[in-house]
């Protein structure tokens, strides 16, 4: 705990220490710098993290839906390359991506819901299966969201989000 503490310390000395202006800005200016700094440390919007997605060229948009944990449908327009799991974290859809995208993890584990698209995608490696293994809700068409990424081939697919996630890392096992 004291780990934690030591950090929000640290922090929150670096939002609230106060800023050497120039006398040149105004003192409006300097409070608008703290509270950036201040959303800037404790920002949580995954869209801000995640600025890999591409927006698509006119005419060649891919089409995607997701299925949340509550059966609502969320469909986008998306480029050509762009991975599931930048997408759904762009677009503000509740999934984790624990290990940011490195195959580490299973938290940004989908459900491909027609057996045609998983079988356009190419083979899960070794490292994606093992990191499966550990995913809640396992079907025969999990993927890991980080490791699918969206082709011509895939234009139309639909994945499923699972009820709940597994935090389970690879480096939970060293």
């Amino acid at each position: 705990m004291s780990t934690y503490r030591c950090l929000f310390s640290s922090v929150a000395r670096l939002v609230a220490r106060p800023l050497a202006r120039p006398s040149a800005l105004p003192v409006r200016a300097a409070q608008s710098i703290t509270a950036q700094r201040f959303a800037a440390a404790f920002s949580t919007s995954a869209a801000k993290s995640h600025g890999h997605v591409h927006k698509p060229k006119p005419g060649e948009e891919l089409h995607i839906t997701f299925v949340d944990k509550d059966g609502v449908e969320h469909a986008f327009e998306v480029a050509e390359g762009d991975n599931l799991l930048d997408i759904a974290q762009a677009n503000d859809l509740e999934m984790e991506g624990a290990c940011g995208g490195s195959c580490a993890c299973s938290t940004c584990h989908v459900i491909v819901t027609d057996e045609a698209f998983y079988d356009n995608m190419p083979e899960p490696d070794d490292d994606e299966n093992d990191m499966l293994d550990l995913a809640f809700g396992l079907t025969e068409t999990s993927r890991l969201g980080c490791q699918v990424k969206m082709t011509k081939a895939l234009d139309g697919l639909k994945v499923k989000l699972p009820t709940m996630t597994r935090n389970l890392q690879a480096s939970d096992f060293n």
